[in-house]
């Protein structure tokens, strides 16, 4: 059984803190118990790159052979502002597999397939399909007892996963065709970027039909991809419309990265350097975590889907 990290631990190593020496600080943030850890210690799951839904069951780990021997090097380059394909390639396809493979992920890819199997099964009890309920459940239609929640649909989250793992270079594209701020903090000695176990924040854009990803990379370096829809239907790995430009943020919109960070967090925020007032920071923002929305929408005899992903309280 293979040990699977779903956040590189290239990527967590770069959060290492100097006073512990091959270790980081973490916040739990359920119960906001602070401890150290390397990077072995989380982020991990028993066979987490397997999936049995797909042909060959661990085949993002080919993909990962291409992204993770590169990765501090491409960090490297993207400070040096020397952006070529490979580090393109490279952080994308770390944004892309933490949002496909991920914990976060599968459980929020869930929601709309859920929703998506409740309003085709309506549709098929408006049509008859379905025979009447047995008499235990008072003989109601397969609708009513969808809407009375008794009875539910479950999406296994590997089904979502393998969708994700199957367009994974589909997400890399759009990820690496986006405009990207690479963001400098100057305010790293007292306001360093955090990390998480979603290392892909979500952040609302001008557009609404697209979502920031925040990355942060180091203490001292994030990332904000903002996706283009018109990149959505190819797969374009010379990353031709890819933009960048490198953004200096003040203080206060450092502490505001920093929340989008925390709040984007699935269980774990890690950081590098044990400051005062980081744990009342996480404190406040702990209850968020990103949440699928889904409306569903009548259109004659049929329904209408709309899925997206945004902060709440949890």
């Amino acid at each position: 059984m293979a040990l699977d990290h779903y956040v590189s631990q290239v990527h967590l190593r770069n959060f290492y803190s100097p006073v512990l020496g091959n270790k980081m600080h973490a916040i739990r943030k359920r119960d906001l118990l602070k401890f150290p850890c390397g990077s072995k210690d989380v982020c991990r799951i028993d066979d987490g790159s397997t999936n049995a839904y797909l042909t060959e069951e661990r085949i993002i780990e080919e993909f990962l052979k291409g992204v993770e021997p590169r990765y501090n090097e491409a960090v490297s380059c993207l400070r040096r502002g020397e952006i070529d394909e490979t580090t393109i390639y490279v952080i994308a396809g770390f944004a892309a597999y933490v949002a496909t493979c991920s914990p976060a992920a599968m459980r929020v890819h869930s929601a709309p397939m859920r929703q998506v199997v409740e309003a085709t099964s309506k549709i098929l009890d408006a049509k008859g399909m379905f025979g009447p309920s047995p008499t235990g459940l008072g003989s109601r239609s397969f609708t009513e007892l969808l809407e009375s929640k008794a009875i539910q649909v479950n999406v296994d989250q590997k089904y979502p996963q393998a969708i994700g793992i199957s367009n994974i270079l589909k997400t890399a594209s759009v990820f690496g065709n986006g405009l990207w701020d690479i963001i400098v903090n100057d305010h790293a000695s007292h306001s360093p970027f955090f990390t998480s176990d979603f290392p892909v924040a979500v952040e609302h854009a001008e557009d609404p039909r697209v979502l920031n990803r925040i990355v942060p990379l180091t203490a001292e370096l994030a990332l904000r991809i903002i996706p283009q829809p018109e990149t959505r239907g190819e797969v374009d790995l010379s990353f031709s419309k890819m933009r960048f430009r490198v953004v200096r943020p003040n203080h206060s919109e450092v502490c505001s990265l920093n929340q989008t960070i925390i709040r984007s967090a699935e269980e774990l925020v890690f950081f590098r350097d044990d400051l005062p007032w980081i744990p009342d920071f996480v404190r406040k923002h702990a209850r968020f975590r990103v949440q699928a929305h889904t409306e569903e929408i009548r259109t004659g005899d049929g329904y209408f889907v709309i899925s997206s992903m945004q902060l709440r309280e949890a």
